[in-house]
């Protein structure tokens, strides 16, 4: 049996030619993860979001490493998701990776979460994935290849106090994950997630420090994560390194859960 030889350290991760999708790629993790994709020589990577002034200003700044190209437009419902990747078909012959990263929370306990924060939660973090995932897989499978890649949390896998929502969204991430690995796999399209844990992100900021204290101890690692620990995780996903890893939901936590 012939086998293809080991990745040497000048090419592991590497993503060149290839051209990528981030949803929410504008700031974050999502940012981090785009800035991975440009260094590991992704010929071109798209960013979406709503507001176009962000999307444009985080695709300027972005682009010190690559091509990055701002499609901004509504990301909340189906036709919006549609035309953004209608766009993206008019530039492009291909589209060999789709992470679904954008995401939203909207905290509250059970008794005082409204159908509002319920839905708003849902319609970005579950039906966005499944809505943009759906406009682009057509294309992977005409070419018979393709990378998608969906974020989750750790907290779809244990549960959190005060996040039935966000809960809800990610573990439903996880089956998508599972269902599409199984459905695009003889196609040649590979399907996977992250989960991620305690990140040190702006999002942590509004944290008092005591909490933090309470969270990294809970880490054998004791320390946060940095959003380059997730990019990373991406990236290897994304390569072809990883090309017989399907169907996995990659836990990215210092060890929190072990």
């Amino acid at each position: 049996m012939e086998h293809r030889s080991l990745a040497t350290m000048k090419d592991i991760f590497s993503l060149n030619g290839k051209v990528a999708l981030v949803t929410g790629g504008s700031r974050g993790i999502g940012a981090m993860i785009v800035q991975g994709f440009l260094e590991h020589g992704c010929s071109r990577v798209y960013i979406t979001a709503r507001k176009a002034a962000q999307c444009d200003a985080a695709a300027k700044e972005l682009s010190m490493y690559g091509e990055c190209i701002s499609i901004p437009g509504d990301v909340s419902t189906q036709e919006g998701i549609a035309s953004l990747v209608a766009e993206i078909s008019k530039r492009e012959s291909k589209l060999d990776i789709l992470v679904n990263n954008a995401g939203i929370t909207q905290d509250a306990r059970l008794q005082k979460m409204t159908i509002e924060q319920f839905d708003r939660v849902i319609d970005v973090n579950l039906r966005g994935v499944f809505h943009f995932t759906q406009a682009v897989v057509g294309t992977m499978i005409n070419q018979g290849s393709g990378v998608i890649l969906n974020a989750s949390s750790v907290v779809g896998i244990y549960g959190n106090f005060g996040q039935t929502n966000y809960v809800a969204s990610k573990s439903g991430v996880i089956g998508f994950t599972k269902t599409w690995a199984r459905e695009l796999g003889p196609k040649g399209i590979r399907v996977n997630a992250v989960a991620p844990g305690f990140i040190d992100t702006p999002m942590i900021k509004t944290i008092p420090e005591k909490v933090l204290e309470g969270m990294k101890n809970q880490i054998p690692l004791r320390r946060m994560g940095d959003p380059a620990d997730i990019a990373n995780a991406y990236a290897f996903l994304a390569s072809d390194d990883a090309s017989y890893i399907n169907g996995i939901v990659l836990e990215v936590t210092g060890g929190a859960v072990v």
